[in-house]
């Protein structure tokens, strides 16, 4: 079995603090993503070279089913594990006004990064070993008004990698979900946020390589997410609706 971990998604924030934590502790790294070949490229050698690991790139479009299917078909040698940071949080308004807009957000969250994951979790079942790794967010704990595109795709995502763990376990395949809250991105740039509640991409990477040292099953990040929203759970939706959230 190799020693390596696909990251898809690799070009965001997040994903690359989580590279440099995985090669860190001695994993080899296949970094998946739209352009990854020349946007990732001087940071690919740059981790390769600090932690003596191999790092390799590979160009995706996972809204192209072609693209997608063209990978998976030249995957020989199944990864110890997969971790997912694909993600658009798309305009809510442009959405409600377009359903193409819509619908992009979906697949961008949910629908083409499914087929992705299952690829590797009937490997890794076959196996009896592997691990899965998948960012989603607190936004789809409950969907607010704001962004309810974004927080039901993630909710899908959510259910899904719930049922993928209970089918999976018996198979010694660890399933981890990762409810991030206000990180400090790209995605997240200009919008006024809590500073209290912002943490940064290599907190967030640090987080997701301890919590999977300790095969933790669904994890908030920062863990005060877990107390805020088993409140906003708790809110009755009569009262839930009329929020100016």
């Amino acid at each position: 079995m190799t020693n390596t971990v696909i990251i898809v998604g690799a070009k965001s924030d997040m994903a690359k603090m989580a590279s440099i934590e995985f090669a860190r502790n001695g994993f080899d790294l296949l970094l998946v993503g739209r352009d990854v070949k020349s946007e990732l490229n001087e940071f690919g050698q740059s981790i390769a070279e600090e932690f003596a690991q191999e790092v390799s790139l590979y160009d995706l479009n996972i809204l192209d089913k072609d693209s997608t299917d063209l990978f998976l078909s030249k995957i020989k040698t199944i990864p110890v594990g997969i971790i997912s940071f694909v993600g658009l949080l798309g305009d809510q308004k442009k959405a409600m006004k377009e359903p193409n807009h819509a619908e992009t957000i979906f697949r961008s969250n949910f629908n083409a990064i499914v087929p992705i994951i299952d690829f590797f979790a009937n490997q890794f079942e076959e196996r009896k070993d592997g691990f899965i790794i998948c960012v989603t967010s607190v936004a789809g704990v409950r969907a607010k008004k704001r962004n309810y595109y974004y927080g039901s795709a993630k909710a899908a995502l959510t259910a899904y990698l719930s049922g993928l763990r209970n089918r999976l376990d018996r198979s010694n395949v660890h399933v981890m979900t990762v409810l991030p809250g206000y990180v400090e991105t790209k995605m997240t740039k200009g919008m006024d946020l809590p500073k209290w509640l912002i943490v940064t991409p290599g907190y967030v990477g640090r987080k997701i390589l301890k919590s999977y040292q300790k095969k933790k099953d669904v994890i908030y990040v920062p863990g005060i997410w877990k107390i805020i929203m088993f409140i906003i759970r708790l809110i009755p939706e009569r009262i839930f609706k009329k929020l100016d959230l």
